[in-house]
Formats: C-alpha cells, sequence, structure tokens
C-alpha cells in the first residue's frame, strides 16, 4: 500500500479560512495594526490578493477605514488585535457610526476556554463595541466563520450604512478544516446573504407627485445635499435636476464637489440668506442636525416646508417634516427628475430668488477675494490658504483629494477651498473628530490611486497623528501634508494676566506647543520630503515642487500665532 492512501485531505486554519471568506466577498484593502492573534491573518490576507496597509495607531487606521468606506461605497476593513487594540479602534468605529459609513473592525479575542480568568488582553468586546456597532458576530467556532464574515459585511452596507464588528477568538484561528468543507460553508453562506431591498418599491408614486407640487408652487425653493448623496453617487442625478428646474443648491461641507463650487446656483456664498428665507427645502442625505442648525429658527424660517429624503426612516420621524421620502438618494432624486420633466418648470436667472441669491453671493465673494488678494506676512491664515487654493485648482482633473483638519484652518479652509469634483473634500464631519487627518489621507491615497491627496491641517490636529508620516513613506503614497503652525491649539498663549495665576503659572498655557516647531522635519527622518516656508513664493515654490512629485512631503507654514481665533460650532457669517 503507497504511503498516498493514508494522506489526509488538505487542510487550512482559521487564519486562512477568514481571510479566504473577505476575498470572496470582494475584499480588497484592510487597513490596521497586527500583532497577537492577528498576525497571520494580515498575511494570509495579503497572499491571496488583499493589500494590508499597516499603520502605527488603530484610531488612525479604523479613521482610514471609516473614509474608505464612504469614498468606495464598500465597508473599509480595519484589523486590530485584542483588548486595548479593539478599544482603540473604537475611534474609528464611532466615526463610521456617526457619519454613516460603512466599515467593519475585526478583533482578535482571547481564548474561549480562558474568558473570564483574567486571559492576555481580555475584554468582552461584544459589548464594549455596541454603542458603535450596528451588527456584531462572534465565530465561535471555524464552522462560523462565512456566515458571520458576510453577514457583517452586509449589514455594514445595507439600508444606513454604519460600522459593524466581527470577533474572532484565538482558539478560532488556530483550528483547522479541511478545503471541501471550507468551500461548502462558503458556498451555502453565500446563498443565505442578505439581499438589498429595491429602494424604488419603499417609496411611492404619490409621494414624489407631492414632492413635484411643492417645489413647482415655492416662491423660494432650495436644494441641500450632504455626505449621504455622495456615498449614493447622486451627483448626475443631482446636476440633471438643478440645472432643468433652476433651483439653487447648498451644500454641506462635505458634500462640496457634488456639483462644482463654482456652479452659477450654488448658494453657498450667500448661506444665510438661503436657509433664511427658503420657503421649501429639498434636503437629499443631509440630516437636519447641527450642521444645519436642527432645521430651526432663527437661522431657518418658521413656515419652511422641509422634504427629506434618507435611507433611514427613523431619520425621518424624528425630524418630523413637511414630507420625508425614504430612499437611495439617487433613485429618489432620479423620480423626482422625472416626474418633474412631464410638467417641467425653471426658475431662470431673472426670478427674484435666484436674483437674490446671485447677488448675495458676488457681494461676500468680492470682500472675501479682497481679504484674500492681500499678502500679509507673516502669514495670517488667509494668504496661505488662497495659494493653496490657486495651486489646486490648476491641477485641474483629476482634481486632488483634499483632507481638512483643525480649528481655524478647517473654518477658513471651507470657505476659501474650491471643490470641483465629488467626494473630493474630507474633513472633521458630523462629530468634528480631530485626529482623523493622516488616516483620511492614506485612505484616499489607497481608494483614488489616481488622485492626489491634499492635506491642510492644524499643527493641533496634525500631532493627533503625525507619526503616520511615515506609512507615507513606507507606501509611497501620493500625499503632500500641508501644515499650519502657529504654536498651539487655536494659537499661541492666549491667556490675559489675570488668569496666568497659581503654582503652575510657570507653564505654557493649555493651548500651546512648542514655537516654532520642526514638523518637516519628521517626515525626513522617514526618507520623505520636507520643508520649511514663511513666505508666498516659498509655499509657491514647495506646492509646485510637491504636487509635481507626487511623493510623501510636509510642507511646514510658519503662521502668526495670533491670527487664529477660538473655533467650535461652525460659524457662517455670510
Amino acid at each position: 500500500m503507497s504511503n498516498t492512501d493514508h494522506q489526509s485531505p488538505p487542510t487550512m486554519d482559521g487564519n486562512t479560512f477568514v481571510a479566504m471568506c473577505l476575498a470572496r466577498a470582494g475584499v480588497d484593502r484592510m487597513f490596521g495594526v497586527v500583532g497577537i492573534p492577528v498576525t497571520s491573518l494580515a498575511n494570509r490576507a495579503v497572499g491571496l490578493g488583499i493589500r494590508f496597509i499597516a499603520f502605527h495607531n488603530e484610531q488612525s487606521a479604523g479613521y482610514a477605514a471609516s473614509a474608505y468606506g464612504y469614498l468606495t461605497g464598500r465597508p473599509g476593513i480595519l484589523l486590530t488585535v485584542s483588548g486595548p487594540g479593539c478599544v482603540h479602534g473604537l475611534a474609528g468605529l464611532s466615526n463610521a457610526a456617526v457619519n454613516t459609513w460603512p466599515m467593519v473592525m475585526i478583533s482578535g479575542s482571547c481564548d474561549q476556554k480562558d474568558s473570564g480568568r483574567g486571559d492576555f488582553q481580555e475584554l468582552d468586546q461584544i459589548e464594549a463595541v455596541k454603542p458603535f456597532s450596528k451588527y456584531s458576530a462572534k465565530a465561535t467556532d471555524i464552522s462560523k466563520v462565512p456566515s458571520c464574515v458576510f453577514s457583517v459585511l452586509d449589514w455594514a452596507g445595507s439600508g444606513r450604512p454604519g460600522g459593524c464588528y466581527l470577533d474572532l477568538p484565538t482558539d478560532v484561528l488556530h483550528q483547522t478544516i479541511s478545503e471541501t468543507e471550507a468551500e461548502k460553508l462558503i458556498n451555502e453562506a453565500e446563498n443565505c446573504r442578505i439581499k438589498e431591498v429595491d429602494v424604488k418599491s419603499v417609496v411611492k408614486h404619490s409621494e414624489i407627485e407631492k414632492a413635484a407640487g411643492l417645489l413647482r408652487q415655492a416662491e423660494r425653493p432650495l436644494i441641500v445635499f450632504g455626505k449621504g448623496a455622495a456615498i449614493s453617487r447622486a451627483e448626475n442625478a443631482l446636476k440633471n435636476l438643478v440645472e432643468s428646474t433652476g433651483i439653487p443648491f447648498l451644500p454641506t461641507p462635505m458634500g462640496k464637489g457634488l456639483l462644482p463650487d463654482n456652479h452659477e446656483l450654488a448658494a453657498t456664498a450667500a448661506r444665510s440668506l438661503a436657509i433664511g428665507k427658503c420657503d421649501v427645502a429639498l434636503v437629499v442625505g443631509a440630516r437636519l442636525n447641527w450642521l444645519l442648525h436642527f432645521g430651526e429658527p432663527p437661522k431657518w424660517s418658521k413656515d419652511v416646508k422641509f422634504i427629506l429624503v434618507d435611507v433611514d426612516k427613523d431619520e425621518i420621524e424624528l425630524r418630523k417634516p413637511c414630507l420625508g421620502l425614504v430612499g437611495d438618494a439617487t433613485k429618489v432624486v432620479e423620480m423626482l427628475h422625472k416626474e418633474i420633466k412631464d410638467d417641467p418648470f425653471c426658475l431662470g436667472k431673472s426670478h427674484p430668488w435666484v436674483e437674490a441669491l446671485t447677488k448675495k453671493s458676488k457681494e461676500n465673494v468680492s470682500k472675501m477675494e479682497a481679504q484674500l488678494a492681500k499678502d500679509v506676512v507673516p502669514f495670517n491664515f488667509m494668504t496661505p490658504m488662497r495659494i493653496i487654493r490657486d495651486a489646486v485648482l490648476e491641477l485641474g482633473s483629476p482634481a486632488p483629494v483634499v483632507v481638512s483638519e483643525g480649528a481655524n484652518t478647517m473654518d477658513v479652509g471651507r470657505s476659501v477651498l474650491v471643490q470641483m469634483e465629488p467626494r473630493t473634500r474630507l474633513d472633521a464631519g458630523t462629530w468634528g473628530t480631530m485626529g482623523v487627518g493622516l488616516g483620511y489621507c492614506i485612505a484616499a491615497a489607497v481608494a483614488c490611486p489616481e488622485r492626489l491627496v491634499v492635506a491642510v491641517e492644524g499643527d493641533s490636529g496634525f500631532g493627533f497623528s503625525a507619526m503616520e508620516v511615515e506609512t507615507l513613506v513606507r507606501y509611497q503614497l501620493p500625499v503632500v501634508v500641508i501644515v499650519f503652525n502657529n504654536g498651539g491649539v487655536y494659537g499661541g498663549d492666549r491667556r490675559n494676566s489675570e488668569e496666568i495665576t497659581g503654582p503652575y503659572k510657570e507653564d505654557p498655557a493649555p493651548t500651546s506647543f512648542v514655537p516654532g516647531a520642526s514638523y518637516h522635519l519628521l517626515i525626513e527622518a522617514f526618507g520623505g520630503k520636507g520643508y520649511l516656508v514663511g513666505t508666498p513664493d516659498e509655499l509657491r515654490s514647495a506646492l509646485t515642487e510637491s504636487f509635481s512629485a507626487r511623493k510623501p512631503a510636509v510642507i511646514n507654514v510658519t503662521i502668526d500665532p495670533y491670527a487664529g481665533a477660538e473655533s467650535g460650532r461652525m460659524q457662517h457669517k455670510n
């Protein structure tokens, strides 16, 4: 009898099986920090064609996974170790939950037989993720792996997107299974996957008719759109609706670019007038939360009629609009456009409402351009932001992805930087999260390889994740990080003399950093390119060189420490 007669069928361990399921589900990118017990899982995933981007910190990796979900419309995957790794990963998972972006956090966990006995990095991770996870699954046996993997991926992207969690105990990762059985289990699990409901069946034709009627009868209609419209890829549908009806539009900060910021019907520069005077507002993929002043007076008229388009019925019930349309933004806007086309109307440039908004926009833009025209040295925030805006616009299409993070830096950037293409602006988002910058940069570079990535960061925001510049260099990602260095949070020491008291009065102010910090040297330590600039010519030269090279770079821009102001809720003065 030959030896081959006794050979057992080929087997694989849990690490390989999880990686195989992820690859079969179409996952092609993962972000994370490896270690016990998930290092082998990362290696197996790479072997199966999944690109693994390894970070220094799970927070940044989690922010990357959440932004990747937004940019691609497919769940971003975060891999962490157990215990503290899972806790650090909650930053990204919570960010995905609040911004409603599809993401899955996968964490190793302790051996099940040692649970409750104080095992290495032990934590009830299913309980820990509860506030931020739409759906959580624990693979308690290797046979459960395919159904758990497919279910978290499906839940993350279905309905209103969000974060989901997959728990992989150490013992399950070490279990083995035959290749034949593995294939059988994958096929069975694939046959049971969630099938997305056809959204068209949710919105009744009578509701579309009513929405069209409200817009047709309105004297001062407005279309508002946000991240939900962006993730739905609603730009063409919105363009058709806006241009056929002549209704002015207002994007939320991350809705900018769905229609170009320089579009003649853009009301961004007349925001206060637009929301204060409109009588019917069609709100597409944007929530009436703090970013839109809750849809309430005094910012909005008390008589405004809201038509809310949202994928989530609960959101519409919470806001109690005049009319709620539950469904995918693109499909609903297409249905609305089709309905209006049968009985068309168009406001036209001479319509009093369009004229009023155009006039106000021109006034506000000319005021801002007058401020921007001055070359102020030492730099304030406006001068370098204008130079960056012009350099970005000169690149044309494909436009860079702009990542904006900070207090004054983000506030000024929102007004000055121009978005011409969809999903090319990432900022602190619904939660106002600081620390997202480098993670978002890496996600954008991986998700949109054809685009340069330009981060405009405050020095405080940059500091949260600055070590990830090594990750930029390691993967040679085309990311240029511009740091507005004004020596602290909002600037240097802003205290008056009465506040400087007590036994620790000689300490630096809570808002202060080391003045003149050499952030540009940080990336040079890893082989990247650093620039220190303090004049318009130096900044222009650094931008031209770094944009052309498309290599990792940090431009350290010296800003007058007294140029900024304390920033919190967005102040819209126009």
